[in-house]
């Protein structure tokens, strides 16, 4: 099985900055994208920022300019920095792989969801 570990939420300030990993681990052949979804309460969730193939990333209108998606390929890590955050931002953060890994025996590709992590930007 693969697991996802995020880390880095917190509450901050209006205009402040955070910065959100997730680290992957398990039975791992290849990570082929990686991103970050939240979802705030009433809300559905929604992506914040995806990266594939290692440089191709795509934002949310909402935060282009504002956050950056980068990967460690090496470490099957991604991060998510936020700056100029706004009370809107506020949400739980998930991270999201797709993972080609073993699922029952197969060589097959999964997705794989974080546990979330809170984010909470006061006005």
């Amino acid at each position: 099985q693969v697991q996802l570990v995020e880390s880095g939420g917190g509450l901050v300030q209006a205009g402040g900055s955070l910065r959100l990993s997730c680290a992957a681990s398990g039975i791992i052949f290849s990570i082929n994208a990686m991103g970050w979804y939240r979802q705030a309460p009433g809300k559905q969730r929604e992506l914040v920022a995806g990266i594939a193939g290692g440089s191709s990333t795509d934002y949310a209108d909402s935060v282009k300019g504002r956050f950056t998606i980068s990967r460690d390929s090496t470490k099957n890590l991604v991060y998510l920095q936020m700056n100029s955050l706004k009370p809107e931002d506020s949400a739980v953060y998930y991270c999201h792989a797709r993972v080609r890994t073993l699922a029952r025996g197969i060589n097959t590709e999964v997705n794989f969801w974080g546990q979330g992590t809170q984010v909470t930007v006061s006005s």
